[in-house]
């Protein structure tokens, strides 16, 4: 794949059909491909990961040309745009662009990002991109949407579309300040932990929030964490595989057949 202009890329996010990084993201595509699918879930699926719905139907919303909501998440998106409103599929899938940034460990969450591995999985190339902020009332969408264009553009071709998809990560800096592309590892990143809080209601009876909880410690120079927090664009290829491969060596040797 090459950088010239496409001709088909697909859409979608966790935050929803009516997001302010979508209509970001989507002005994004334009400036990449010719035709420009948009489908994403109805309302905020935010740390569904990549979850498909298996024991109830999805309902299909047309929202124009070329644009649909679906009462699901964003894997369900994917999987539906591709093998069911789509005649052709695209050449690229673009997910997010997501409100707060997707570092380390919290990148198991993501429905953004779990989006762009279903894409991997069912054979389009696929990229998550998020917006780091500091305050949720001031969040940086000029900044992605200035720099993604080109960003996407160093990448296609690069020959890791078949093995991986990338999640990209933008810095709570004006586009001109940005630091360049880095190639990053996923590291730990702030994520210490989920809480339970428990209420009682009206009725009292219990039920539960939960929140993830998040640290501020510093990581090494090639993490994705440290390079956006420094005011980098952080680039991370993400794999299926997650074997841990030097304890497997360990146990293998400490567990040796008879």
């Amino acid at each position: 794949m090459q950088s010239a202009r496409l001709e088909r890329i697909l859409i979608t996010n966790d935050d929803g059909i009516d997001a302010p990084g979508l209509e970001a993201l989507e002005a994004v595509a334009r400036e990449l491909a010719d035709e420009v699918w948009v489908v994403a879930p109805d309302h905020d699926q935010s740390g569904i990961s990549t979850a498909i719905s298996i024991h109830h139907p999805l309902r299909v919303t047309a929202r124009g040309e070329r644009r649909f909501s679906v009462s699901g998440t964003p894997a369900d998106c994917v999987a539906v745009a591709l093998r069911q409103l789509m005649d052709t599929p695209p050449q690229l899938l673009l997910s997010g662009i997501n409100k707060g940034a997707n570092l380390g460990v919290e990148t198991l969450f993501s429905g953004t990002v779990g989006a762009a591995m279903t894409g991997l999985l069912m054979g389009v190339p696929s990229i998550a991109l998020s917006q780091f902020f500091t305050r949720r009332d001031s969040v940086r969408w000029d900044t992605a949407r200035t720099l993604a264009p080109g960003v996407i553009r160093q990448l296609l071709g690069k020959g890791w579309e078949q093995s991986a998809c990338l999640n990209i990560n933008f810095p709570d800096v004006p586009a001109a300040d940005a630091g360049p592309l880095q190639i990053t590892r996923q590291g730990i990143g702030r994520m210490d932990g989920v809480n339970v809080h428990e209420r009682e209601d009206y009725r009292e009876a219990y039920y539960y929030w939960l929140n993830i909880t998040r640290h501020g410690h510093p990581e090494a120079q090639d993490t994705e964490t440290q390079v956006v927090t420094q005011g980098g664009i952080s680039v991370t290829p993400l794999e299926f595989d997650r074997t841990a491969l030097s304890l497997r060596e360990q146990l293998q040797q400490a567990i040796k057949p008879d």
